[in-house]
């Protein structure tokens, strides 16, 4: 079974900026999208970023391209997420996830995706 894991989360100054990973076990494939999404409390899981694997080709929510950097290290398995300037409203938890296919051109919606990572919270104050 594919298992995703999320780390590097923490507690950030407003400004600051914070890189998470996700490191995918099992058999992953070579051609699927894996994208990061987030919640904070009391609000809906929202999309971030995807990437797709096998193309490299990276994909931003509108308004997260500058601020956040997606990329992969396919040796490793891993994905990352870059996040600077971070602002007090990006305060939430972070997710990976993947599902087996394309991202078609754009961050696909939460429950397009198959497998989910536990989450990383990022806190900025």
């Amino acid at each position: 079974d594919v298992q995703l894991v999320e780390s590097g989360g923490g507690s950030v100054q407003a400004g600051g900026s914070v890189r998470l990973s996700c490191a995918a076990s099992g058999f992953v494939g070579s051609s699927n999208c894996l994208g990061w999404f987030r919640q904070a409390p009391g609000k809906e899981r929202e999309g971030v970023a995807a990437i797709h694997t096998s193309s490299g080709s990276t994909f931003y929510i509108y308004g997260k391209r500058g601020r956040f950097a997606i990329s992969q290290d396919n040796a490793k398995s891993m994905v990352t997420l870059q996040m600077n300037s971070l602002k007090p409203e990006d305060t939430a938890m972070y997710y990976c996830a993947i599902v087996w296919r394309s991202c078609s051109g754009g961050v696909p919606a939460p429950q397009a995706f198959d497998i989910w990572g536990q989450g990383t919270q990022v806190t900025v104050s």
